[in-house]
């Protein structure tokens, strides 16, 4: 169900930053994300070696928050890097290593304090990137299980709708035990 209960509603990008709200899977979320990663690629260039739209924006199946999630593969952090101001010219921000190995770029209305996109940066075929891929793709290929997860979620939205940090918590044991048959299948 969208924001104000209709199935009809456009397709809303992005929430406050600690907010939880899960919007029914929008086929708009690919378009959004696709945009995002021409504009990504046509500033990283050959620094980057692969671009994926991931998380649950990218799971057909079920619900989840507006927020696009982008892995973006490379060898080279430091060269990634090089390109930050004109990464910031095009309103994807640098905030910094959310995780080891990983560098976290965001999109959105800075104004407002909300979030459209967040661009993981990981090194390409290691763990982090592969791990990305295999959650998707083995989402996308157990619908069942997917509906577990999106069942998961929309418990811990009913109980932190105004704390993503406990809201993410909450999903660490079941993406843990996911993460680890979705690798071995994929």
């Amino acid at each position: 169900m969208s924001r104000n209960g209709t199935e009809s509603e456009p397709c809303v990008l992005g929430l406050k930053r600690g907010m939880v709200i899960l919007e029914e899977h929008n086929p708009q979320w690919e378009q959004a994300a696709s945009y995002a990663i021409g504009l990504i690629k046509g500033i990283l260039k050959e620094d980057v070696l692969d671009i994926q739209h991931v998380g649950s924006t990218a799971i057909k199946y079920i619900a989840a928050k507006p927020i696009i999630d982008i892995a973006v593969g490379t060898m080279d952090f430091d060269k990634i890097l090089l390109h930050k101001t004109e990464l910031e010219e095009n309103g994807i921000i640098f905030r910094g290593n959310d995780q080891p190995e990983q560098l976290l770029f965001v999109m959105g209305d800075f104004h407002n304090d909300t979030r459209t996109h967040h661009i993981h940066v990981v090194k390409y075929m290691e763990k982090q990137w592969n791990n990305y891929i295999a959650f998707r793709d083995y989402f996308n290929g157990n619908e069942e299980i997917a509906k577990e997860y999106e069942a998961l979620k929309m418990e811990l939205t009913r109980k932190y709708p105004d704390d993503r940090i406990s809201y993410t918590e909450g999903k660490k044991e079941f993406i843990l035990r996911i993460l680890e048959e979705a690798v071995m299948e994929y």
